[in-house]
């Protein structure tokens, strides 16, 4: 336990919110790992401010585990911290800091079972992967995916380390986050027939996104297994306008799907598309020829739907001593390593309910439990 907590103490003490660099991190995992003589892969980004590491423990001519964690952090800005979000805090048997939860606790985990899992004799590799940029959309493991798929042997199961509370997920809704941009007409809004009002178009988009939304909350579409048991659409952003006496040429918005696995996100925003082919460009069009509706895609990643009788989910039953799987609300890049044939679980310390919120802290009973948990792991896999 005091080396995981150690560890975390380290990572939590890395800035490492998605629009500032991870290398440190990465460098100090590689560090720690080249201690205990493990060789690892850095994959960088374009600019190299970035980069994704994956090691393999044990042999490696046959499938594996992989365990996998992202580094990056959600901003503390404007949220009232009570300790320092980047510095390890005790207070109530919860270790509290920024990533404490989402999900440097499972991270440290990991590399603190590292000794033991080169002292068994594994029967099959276990695989560390840590990727960057997942809170802005699962971006960075992309590149470590598009390596690990040239390779002919395909790792068993995947083991995302997001906050579960160490309960083993079997599923998550995917995601497509879309950008809208209105181009109108200004003019003087003593005029405004005169112009082509942006605002007004838009929200007449937006409209209709709420009405696509409700034909996927009919009951025959739900699936029980998640909260809420239907795909949803939302906007999340607006902005657009100069003044109250002007007609707005411009107006921007962002919105997003969150659909169940059996469902593709970008139906929705194709029914959009056509409602504004169809609908609304000509009526534009009809008073500005320069009138315009533009879309473009800002992040997507994939639902997850790992079967219950799998193979994976039977690993994973043994790894937590539990058959009763479930879902989680929120999206992880295990949709991503399923895509690719690498079949995933999510299951992790901590809880979501602490995520991305100030005073994040996981408490020292699951860091323990997931301690356990891995070596529950080691001891199968010998």
């Amino acid at each position: 336990m005091s080396k995981s907590r150690d560890l975390l103490a380290a990572l939590v003490g890395f800035d490492t919110t998605s629009r500032e660099s991870n290398l440190q991190l990465i460098e100090f995992v590689r560090d720690y790992l080249a201690h205990l003589d493990v060789p690892c892969e850095l994959i960088y980004n374009e600019q190299r401010s970035k980069a994704n590491l994956f090691a393999t423990l044990g042999p490696s001519d046959r499938p594996g585990i992989v365990l996998s964690g992202h580094t990056d952090v959600v901003p503390v800005d404007g949220q009232a911290w009570t300790t320092p979000p980047f510095e390890l805090c005790e207070k109530d048997r919860k270790l509290f800091g920024r990533g404490t939860a989402d999900m440097k606790g499972y991270i440290a985990c990991v590399l603190a079972a590292v000794p033991a899992l080169l002292a068994a004799p594994l029967r099959m590799p276990v695989h560390i992967a840590l990727s960057y940029d997942e809170e802005v959309g699962c971006l960075g493991v992309r590149s470590l995916l598009a390596e690990l798929e040239q390779r002919p042997i395909k790792p068993l199961l995947c083991i995302i380390g997001e906050p579960t509370e160490l309960k083993p997920v079997l599923g998550h809704k995917g995601k497509l986050a879309m950008r809208c941009d209105v181009h109108g007409a200004a003019c003087h809004s003593a005029y405004a027939p005169q112009g082509v009002n942006a605002i007004e178009y838009a929200a007449q988009l937006i409209g209709e996104l709420g009405r696509i939304g409700a034909t996927l909350r009919v009951p025959e579409r739900h699936d029980r297994r998640f909260d809420p048991p239907f795909s949803t659409v939302q906007t999340g952003v607006i902005s657009g306008g100069k003044a109250l006496n002007i007609v707005p040429a411009d107006c921007r918005f962002d919105f997003e799907v969150r659909a169940l696995p059996a469902d593709d996100p970008r139906l929705v925003a194709e029914q959009l598309q056509r409602y504004a082919q169809e609908h609304l460009l000509p009526r534009m069009r009809a008073v500005d020829a320069g009138s315009d509706i533009r879309f473009s895609q800002l992040s997507a990643y994939p639902g997850l739907a790992t079967d219950a009788t799998s193979q994976a989910a039977q690993l994973i039953a043994q790894f937590c001593g539990t058959d009763e799987f479930t879902t989680v609300a929120f999206g992880t890049e295990g949709g991503l390593f399923d895509a690719i044939g690498i079949p995933t679980v999510v299951c992790g310390p901590g809880s979501m309910d602490q995520g991305h919120k100030p005073d994040e802290f996981v408490s020292i009973a699951q860091l323990h439990g997931c301690d356990a948990m891995l070596q529950r792991m080691i001891e199968i896999l010998r």
